[in-house]
Order: structure tokens, then sequence, then C-alpha cells
């Protein structure tokens, strides 16, 4: 019995630790119909970027991606990071996605896996992660 106990109090203290968080505040559907990416040359996963482009471009919003310092005639860009771990396979533990109107934060999405240690669903593409992030983001709510 205190085997028992003792492992039912070992899984509450565990089980909240194993959480996969998302965190969207949303630009607004129309807000953005132009946007700038900045290249991350520290995202090292080949394929982020043309999926992040495909994605935000599903949306109706046309995009230019550049390096270094922003152009005078981007009115909104985004800046993004991304990280990969290994357990079992290769899979997306951490995305942040933020835009920028000129210099001022008008929407952000944040993809949080690092404490999914025993969860399953942190497996899947990339793609799979991204689609709900950005769809809110851009202004479709999960689900529609």
């Amino acid at each position: 019995m205190k085997r028992i106990a003792l492992a039912g109090l070992f899984l509450l203290m565990v089980l909240p630790g194993c959480s996969i968080t998302t965190s969207v505040k949303p630009v607004g559907e129309g807000k953005v119909s132009d946007l700038c990416i900045r290249k991350n040359p520290h995202v090292l996963m080949e394929g982020f970027l043309p999926e992040l482009e495909a994605q935000i471009r599903s949306h109706g919003v046309k995009i230019r991606t550049f390096d270094g310092d922003l152009s005078a005639d981007c009115t909104h860009h985004l800046d993004y990071s991304a990280n990969w771990g290994r357990d079992l396979a290769m899979y997306l533990t951490y995305a942040e996605l933020k835009v920028y109107e000129k210099i001022n934060l008008i929407g952000e999405a944040i993809y949080d896996a690092r404490w999914g240690g025993g969860r399953l669903d942190k497996f899947g593409a990339t793609s799979e992660k991204l689609k709900p992030l950005v769809d809110e983001l851009f202004g479709q709510k999960q689900g529609k």
C-alpha cells in the first residue's frame, strides 16, 4: 500500500512538469498584408523558414526575407527563433514568432515543449506545430 501511495505522489509531482504550452497574442486578421522576415542564422533546421513562409502566405500575406538590418520600406517585420531536441527522434522544442509594426511589437506566438519530456505529442512534423500558431497569430482561431 505504501508503494502505491509513493508512486501516486511521484506521478502528481512529475506529470505537471510534463507540459507543452502555446501562447499567442494575435496581430489580427487582415492587419498585415506585407511582411518582411529577418533570416535567423541560428535556426539550423533548413525547412523551418520555407514552412513558416508558406503558412504565413496561406493567410494572404506577401513575404520578403532579409538579412541584417531592417529596410525602411518594411512596415511590418517578423523575427523568429526555434530549437530542436532529440529523444528517440528530432522534435521542435521551442519556437517564437514576433511581429512588429516598425519598432512596436504587435503580435507574438510561442510554442514551448521544453518541459514535455514524457509526452508523445511532442513528436511530429514542425509544420503541424507551426500551423496553429500561425493561424491564430494572423487571425484564424484554432478549430476554424
